[in-house]
């Protein structure tokens, strides 16, 4: 090793390089070269999902380590890349120990030329914990919308970084990981005359139909330092949303967009589906790979619930049905049932619902009264709405405590308070749901609130008069924290701007 690559591996093991690049063996043409970035996720008590991309076939190995010296390690060896995944890959780490940050190395081996090994990149992360202590995470969603690239001159995704500076456990994604269906150009005018100046690929230059077109997305955001950096330094988990496909999708679809040759949005999804999972650290289920929803078990004090509000809705319609029927399905009656089961089992503190979508937020098709969430008009559960009063009676009679729901989609920040007094539908016990967002997208809102549950507006991060689509640059950019005392259990919510300010919280006392 040269002097130069030995003080660049002596900084990083320290934490003093701001590159996941460790060090460089040689510079031999037929190494495998890392490509995009490094990621753990789907974090559990004794292992993780890492994630890594290379440019040719190879195998995928990790070297973990509970110190930043790597004084010991262990190595695991991970999946094939390939050429059908564009040479993605996964390794599943297991008998780790439980609430430890760990360190870990990513690099490849040439299955073409045998000893050929690419350069090595570093991250860390922190398994679940199995006794009492604090929790920290933070949660968001809304990533590169509305045509809102990296502005390098602007920062790049800075609500990225005000994140990692607030060192949560982990990160969930609410979804909009990614807007394959809108297209990235090389600049943007905005309202006071001047341009967004995006860094442009080609692989975004339009809107994604085939399995690679929505990978490139996924590739896209990581060029930017503070997304690679979060992901390489805080555990991430992620749901989708719409954008992963297109705007407003539901299965069965058939589009009618001249910017699409491809007419199936179910194609279309199954494209996405398969892009997102080879390109996020997320844990595949052994029964059915094409499932996302899932719960993670964080410790006494959390269960969160990671929700699939797109894979098995109905179509969108004006959702004022009267009866159940497979026009109103959201989650679908097999999520529907597994929610269920796994609340009424947790024996954790805080049960935290993760969704994709808002309760009580009208949400429509642009121009239209087409509902694209649950919620519809002032009155009794209707449509989409039977299934969130099935959920919110069971978890009332089964009496299952400290219940409440993060999400995002909506573009602004805001805290709603569901209290059965106040509602039309009244067999249920009150509580909270956070929304959160654009982590970089354009800001929308305020939205209207259905009186179905009860919504009442606690607080909200946006003016009444905000200009629609405000570019990232005028800071409504949001996150969320749940922060839990691990000695009361206390949980204090808060939100933050993409300066790392503060705007809001409570605390909530487990009951």
């Amino acid at each position: 090793m040269q002097r130069r690559d030995f003080l660049k591996f002596s900084l990083a093991s320290a934490g003093l390089c701001a590159s996941p690049l460790v060090f460089s063996l040689s510079t031999d043409p037929q190494r495998p070269r890392l490509l995009t970035g490094i990621s753990a996720g789907d974090v559990s008590a004794d292992g993780a999902v890492i994630w890594g991309r290379t440019d040719r076939p190879s195998l995928m190995q990790v070297t973990i380590s509970a110190t930043p010296d790597f004084s010991h390690t262990t190595l695991f060896h991970g999946s094939a890349a390939l050429a059908p995944t564009d040479f993605n890959a996964k390794t599943l780490l297991h008998g780790l120990l439980p609430g430890k940050i760990w360190y870990y190395r990513v690099s490849f081996v040439s299955l073409e030329n045998p000893g050929a090994v690419s350069d090595i990149w570093q991250g860390q992360f922190k398994t679940a914990p199995v006794v009492k202590g604090n929790v920290r995470f933070c949660w968001s969603g809304d990533t590169a919308g509305q045509g809102f690239g990296i502005d390098k001159s602007r920062g790049g995704m800075q609500t990225y970084a005000a994140i990692l500076r607030q060192q949560p456990d982990f990160f969930v994604h609410c979804g909009d990981l990614i807007y394959a269906d809108n297209p990235i150009e090389s600049s943007k005018p905005l309202s006071d005359g001047s341009q967004w100046q995006n860094l442009q690929t080609e692989g975004v230059s339009k809107v994604a139909e085939s399995v690679q077109e929505f990978r490139e997305h996924y590739y896209y955001n990581f060029l930017d330092e503070h997304v690679a950096k979060l992901h390489s330094q805080v555990a991430t988990f992620q749901q989708w949303d719409d954008h992963e496909v297109r705007n407003n999708w539901f299965p069965g679809q058939i589009l009618d967009d001249p910017r699409y040759t491809q007419k199936s949005i179910s194609l279309l999804a199954e494209h996405s589906r398969r892009a997102m999972l080879e390109c996020n650290p997320i844990r595949l289920n052994s029964l059915d790979e094409r499932q996302i929803y899932r719960k993670i078990a964080y410790g006494p004090h959390l269960d969160i619930f990671m929700l699939d509000m797109r894979s098995y809705r109905g179509p969108n319609s004006l959702n004022r049905q009267t009866e159940s029927s497979a026009q109103t399905a959201f989650l679908g009656a097999q999520q529907l049932a597994w929610l269920k089961q796994s609340l009424s089992r947790s024996d954790a503190t805080w049960k935290i619902i993760a969704a994709d979508m808002p309760i009580g937020l009208k949400v429509t098709d642009w121009g239209t009264e087409i509902a694209e969430n649950m919620a519809n008009i002032d009155g009794p559960p209707l449509g989409r709405e039977l299934e969130m009063a099935e959920l919110l009676r069971h978890i009332r009679d089964n009496h299952i405590h400290n219940v409440h729901f993060i999400t995002a989609d909506v573009h602004y920040c805001a805290s709603h308070y569901y209290a059965p007094e106040q509602a039309q539908f009244k067999d249920f016990m009150p509580f909270w749901e956070f929304v959160s967002g654009p982590l970089h997208a354009g800001t929308f809102g305020p939205g209207e609130l259905d009186n179905t549950f009860g919504p009442q507006l606690v607080f909200k991060g946006i003016p009444d008069d905000l200009q629609q689509g405000a570019e990232p640059s005028q800071d409504y950019q949001f996150f969320g924290q749940m922060d839990i005392d691990g000695e009361s259990g206390a949980l204090t919510v808060s939100h933050f701007n993409r300066k790392g300010e503060r705007l809001w919280h409570t605390q909530l006392l487990p009951t």
